[in-house]
């Protein structure tokens, strides 16, 4: 690295970074899954008075949403590539901010298909844009793992905080609104409001930001626009390459089948404890926070371990195994303290490898090429998204139990871990960097922790 970056504070630019892009961008995510999950908690007590809403039903407007990503997540991904993905954002928040609280509203099986399916679509696009446009363009490689696993604590934060919070606000009655309604019209609120705050708080690019010196600045288009053209040194990707490439495609099948696993597992997990366990809403909210904290500590013990040793195949498949263990065992266990145990190996499965997974994509791609096939992973996994539950809703109006949805939720988990291993140890790229990093004895640089 260039001497005359020398006296530059990496550590203080690490602070910076986390409080202006991963900070705010993690607030982000957290108000996005509690919008997209709270149908899991709704879910306890919407039957009471939509008496149309049977198991079946329920699986599939939950799975719904995921249908709607799949169709809008690729166009929505290249626009954001091309022009500002700071505002694509906000437009993704402010929309699906709406559609929330449409949900309070609706009185039939069409309707909640329908506002699933928009949520869905206004959402699209969310993740890819962080994962392959924003944080490349703020973040080197090797910080990457590190930055989205921190970033991806927001799915468990939103889970920690809103169990407990979905459980109290079942229990409402205000202006004649159910407790479910209230939820979707109050969990509508923060969307809505913080697309304005981070539309002026996050900045796309290191050009753009005020915070940063001249020299950090030219540091970080620097050394990102180095790692962008080694990229392209071993092969140049363009968008319909990067569609059509076996590797991208060996991700597909990874991650589809980890989301088949990862939602049909959180989409039921509230009813299945509350069945297990007998536990009132509210109680079986609290509940939820010990097995989501378990992942949240393995999500930053995994991500930081990846981006130290640069290994990222075992971190992933050995979370899938546990993951799959879990959920397998869970049919055998029928009391609800010993029931959170497994679940809570099953959270630490499906949740702690999420970082390091997304660091994947852009140690081979980049730009509008990594934006468009980091969505079209996103996009064929959320097939899985509206699998899993459906599956299990199929099942268990079928059966009444979620047992044998539950051994092929495990299956799914174990083909994604053992295809994780088939991928190369390291790609061209990452070779290439790391035989520079051993011969440059003058590097110089932060990491994210």
């Amino acid at each position: 690295m260039n001497p005359k970056y020398a006296s530059i504070d990496f550590a203080s630019l690490d602070k910076r970074r986390k409080m202006h892009i991963i900070f705010p961008v993690f607030l982000v995510s957290v108000i996005a899954f509690l919008d997209r999950v709270n149908i899991a908690y709704a879910g306890m007590t919407m039957s009471q008075q939509l008496t149309w809403l049977t198991p079946e039903i329920f699986g599939a407007g939950a799975g719904m949403f995921f249908l709607g990503y799949f169709f809008f997540e690729i166009p929505g991904s290249l626009i954001a590539a091309k022009f500002d993905a700071c505002k694509w954002i906000a437009r993704i928040m402010f929309t699906w901010g709406i559609v929330c609280g449409l949900l309070a509203f609706m009185t039939s099986e069409f309707q909640f298909f329908l506002f699933r399916f928009l949520l869905g679509a206004c959402e699209a696009s969310l993740y890819p844009v962080i994962y392959a446009v924003l944080f490349p363009r703020w973040f080197l490689a090797k910080e990457r793992a590190a930055a989205i696993s921190l970033m991806l604590t927001s799915l468990l934060i939103a889970a920690i905080i809103g169990a407990p919070v979905a459980g109290f606000l079942l229990e409402l009655n205000i202006f004649g609104f159910h407790g479910w309604q209230c939820l979707f019209l109050i969990e509508a609120v923060p969307a809505l409001v913080f697309t304005f705050v981070f539309l002026f708080w996050v900045k796309d690019r290191p050009d753009k930001a005020m915070w940063l010196t001249p020299l950090e600045k030219e540091y970080l288009n620097e050394t990102i626009a180095a790692e962008e053209k080694a990229k392209e040194n071993v092969k140049k990707y363009t968008i319909w390459q990067s569609l059509t490439d076996k590797q991208v495609w060996r991700l597909c099948i990874i991650y589809f089948t980890w989301i088949t696993g990862f939602w049909g597992f959180n989409f039921w997990m509230p009813q299945v404890l509350k069945g297990l366990s007998g536990w009132s809403p509210a109680l079986v909210g609290v509940a939820i926070i010990f097995p989501m904290g378990a992942a949240l500590i393995a999500q930053i013990l995994i991500g930081n371990s990846s981006s130290r040793t640069g290994e990222k195949r075992w971190h992933i498949a050995g979370c899938m195994f546990l993951g799959a263990f879990g959920l397998i065992c869970a049919p055998f266990i029928h009391t609800g303290i010993l029931s959170l145990v497994f679940i809570s190996l099953t959270a630490i499965g499906v949740y702690a490898a999420m970082g390091t997974w997304w660091s994947v994509p852009t140690t081979f791609l980049s730009g509008a090429a990594a934006a468009g096939a980091t969505a079209l992973i996103n996009s064929v996994a959320n097939l899985g998204g509206y699998l899993g539950p459906f599956m299990l809703g199929v099942i268990k109006q079928n059966t009444g139990s979620t047992d044998m949805g539950y051994f092929a939720l495990g299956a799914m988990l174990i083909v994604s871990g053992l295809v994780m291993l088939t991928l190369p140890k390291k790609t061209a790229v990452e070779l290439g960097q790391q035989e520079k990093e051993q011969a440059d004895t003058g590097q110089y640089g932060g990491t994210i922790n």
